[in-house]
């Protein structure tokens, strides 16, 4: 006779010990499936070493490499992509598999918040300076701005200075309110 707990209160034990300790180590593919049922995910792309070091059987050291390579551009495409990375056969990797999401990020293609413009505070100059803004429209921003306040958001931005939709959907990239 084997000494098996229930699934659910396998289940809700390891749900505890998750939700309470973020840095809790899964301990077995078991503890893998359940995590997966409970919605938990790592994307090899953007995981931390606190991440990676939630897996069984990847060192402190491995954890490591695999954000330095992320950090310095290496992007992982599937499971062999990490394993060809530390060294290691896929085959050894493949229980992590469920656990593991491996999306792309264009990072050229993504601005950062600190690139953002906020049409409330800038000028005439730092305006133009944004992709799709001339300086007519940027005049306009600052003229309009000065009349009737602040912009309260993209969509008032659109209506006060009567902005076409195309317009809209390329700047909302580069404005923040």
């Amino acid at each position: 006779m084997t000494n098996r707990l229930p699934w659910n209160f396998k289940l809700q034990q390891l749900r505890t010990k998750l939700l309470n300790d973020p840095y809790y180590r899964l301990q077995s593919g078991e503890e893998i499936q359940i995590a997966v049922q409970l919605g938990i995910r790592i994307d090899a792309n953007q995981a931390t070493v606190d991440d990676w070091l939630r897996l069984p059987g990847l060192s402190i050291h491995q954890a490591r490499s695999l954000v330095e390579l992320s950090r310095s551009g290496v992007i992982f495409y599937c499971i062999e992509d990490v394993a060809a990375a530390l060294g290691l056969p896929p085959l050894r990797l493949e229980p992590l598999k469920p656990i593991l999401s491996f999306s792309y990020y264009d990072h050229e293609s993504l601005v950062s918040s600190a690139n953002l413009i906020n049409p409330n505070t800038a000028s005439v100059e730092q305006l133009v300076q944004t992709p799709y803004i001339d300086v007519s429209l940027a005049q306009a921003v600052v003229e309009n701005r000065v009349s009737f306040g602040p912009y309260r958001s993209l969509v008032d931005f659109q209506q006060r200075l009567q902005l076409p939709g195309e317009a809209i959907a390329q700047l909302m990239y580069f404005l923040r309110f």
